[in-house]
């Protein structure tokens, strides 16, 4: 689709409604004159003494549209208003546009963005009633009642958890590139421990020496870890002693006497044996991920075990570890269905594990699905799974505590952790709400520092292949530098 900008160039935030709305359109800005049947959108940004003007048109499948959004010109103060309230406008200019064309209104309306619950939680923190905010964001953003509510449960659940934090509070990632195999809907850089076991010695080897410098950082600027999360790839493609020495490091390196939760991803259940379990003793939380508990859909996306198998590594693992159990399901995966979707919602609540996650299937570029375009339940069918899995896990005593969304989401959904009261991740809540600094290490980590007061956030980024993690580790430790001089620069 041709995008044709005048007033602005905020071009990030017109392809993402582009994108959110008219999922097969692409970005194009080249010059010239529109072809007669063109795909288009025109879109202005007009600034007033009193009012700031938003004009589209849009042309879609041979039909065309036009739309206008305006705000007070007061909204638009200092940059960062000025910004945040021109994409809002255009945005929405855009939304009101595409709706006279396309022929479903999209559950989130005219938001795009990663996390749609932030914008309750302002909501709520300027001192509107729950009823309220969640009328606003129906009425200012078209999204829909089911979506407000769980954007209103999740910020309840992140300013709960946001009261109780000191300054000085940050939490722990550590990045085990390595999986037994590669799903069909995978795009994450992790090495297949088949071709690459030759890796992990090396590579853990590097990893203890990014722990050691970390904590140093830490301990210099009197941070206090409340959080540690092991994830991946798959953590339990470790041995059992390779995972006992992990996290012997990890407690002797780190201060970890104020730590709420110490998380490990297992997630594949073929990963999972009682020797393993018994070298993580000591973790608060521990996931266990079946996508699916049905054998075809398993088979679908080159998972190599059975839903048997699942059962039996959740059996195994309440046997050995005294922690809560999480399970991530996938809706929208190839050859699933409405009804196998809530056959696997049964069976997993019928093991009770205290928290569920149930994401939406992101279409991402690079994944087997994607390239083979393989078939899959269309948004209608996904929009079942979703809604069903909603009343399922809230009727078993759940309630969604954080959210968010990806690009190329089958229907434009959301992925929703749900836990039973006193069990939700504090750890998923910090990172998905930047609430706090996280000090990642290991393969593609991500440290993300966060200073609540300026609403500063700076990013440091490991490599993701096994490789360039090891050979770059001398740089890896001198970018810990980082961390110091953003904390001395926000005046810590």
């Amino acid at each position: 689709m041709r995008l044709i900008l005048s007033g602005h160039d905020y071009k990030y935030a017109v392809e993402q409604i582009m994108l959110a709305l008219l999922p097969g359109a692409r970005p194009d800005y080249s010059a010239g004159e529109l072809a007669e049947n063109e795909d288009y959108a025109r879109v202005e940004l007009i600034p007033g003494e009193d009012i700031f003007v938003s004009n589209v048109e849009l042309r879609w499948n041979g039909v065309t549209s036009r739309a206008t959004e305006s705000a007070d010109a007061a909204l638009f103060h200092g940059k960062l208003n000025y910004d945040r309230e021109s994409q809002r406008i255009i945005k929405l200019a855009f939304y009101r546009a595409a709706m006279e064309i396309i022929p479903e209104k999209p559950v989130w309306g005219a938001l795009t963005g990663i996390r749609p619950g932030t914008i309750m939680t302002k909501l709520l923190e300027r001192g509107l009633s729950p009823a309220d905010a969640a009328a606003k964001m129906e009425r200012e953003y078209f999204v829909d009642p089911e979506r407000a509510r769980l954007c209103l449960d999740t910020a309840h659940a992140s300013m709960a958890v946001k009261g109780e934090l000191q300054p000085s509070d940050i939490a722990l990632y550590v990045g085990i590139p390595f999986c037994p195999t590669r799903c069909a809907y995978c795009t994450f850089v992790s090495q297949s421990v088949e071709k690459s076991m030759k890796l992990i010695p090396d590579f853990l080897s590097a990893l203890h020496e990014e722990i050691v410098e970390t904590a140093k950082v830490a301990r210099e600027l009197h941070l206090r870890v409340i959080a540690v999360y092991i994830g991946g790839g798959t953590p339990t493609t470790l041995s059992a002693e390779e995972l006992g020495t992990l996290l012997k490091w990890l407690r002797e390196e780190f201060d970890l006497t104020a730590v709420r939760e110490f998380c490990v991803e297992a997630g594949r259940p073929d990963t999972i044996t009682a020797e393993k379990l018994r070298a993580l003793k000591g973790i608060t939380r521990i996931s266990i991920n079946p996508q699916s508990m049905s054998d075809e859909v398993l088979r679908a996306i080159g998972r190599k075990h059975r839903a048997e198998d699942i059962v039996s590594a959740y059996e195994l693992t309440r046997r050995e570890l005294d922690c809560h159990v999480n399970m991530d399901l996938i809706a929208g995966l190839p050859a699933d269905t409405p009804e196998s979707f809530e056959d696997t919602l049964r069976q997993v609540l019928t093991l009770s594990p205290e928290n569920v996650t149930v994401h939406t299937l992101s279409l991402k570029k690079g994944s087997k699905i994607t390239e083979e375009d393989t078939k899959r339940p269309d948004g209608a069918a996904v929009r079942r799974m979703l809604d069903r899995a909603s009343s399922m896990l809230r009727a078993a005593g759940f309630r969604p505590y954080y959210l968010y969304r990806q690009k190329f989401m089958s229907g434009g959904f959301e992925n929703v952790g749900w836990a039973r009261e006193g069990a939700e991740s504090l750890y998923n809540i910090l990172i998905m709400e930047e609430l706090c600094t996280i000090l990642a290490m290991g393969g593609g980590g991500s440290t993300k520092l966060v200073d609540l007061r300026t609403g500063r956030i700076e990013r440091i980024f490991d490599p993701k292949h096994p490789k360039e993690y090891i050979e770059g580790m001398e740089k890896i430790k001198a970018d810990k530098g980082k961390i110091v001089r953003f904390y001395a620069e926000n005046g810590r």
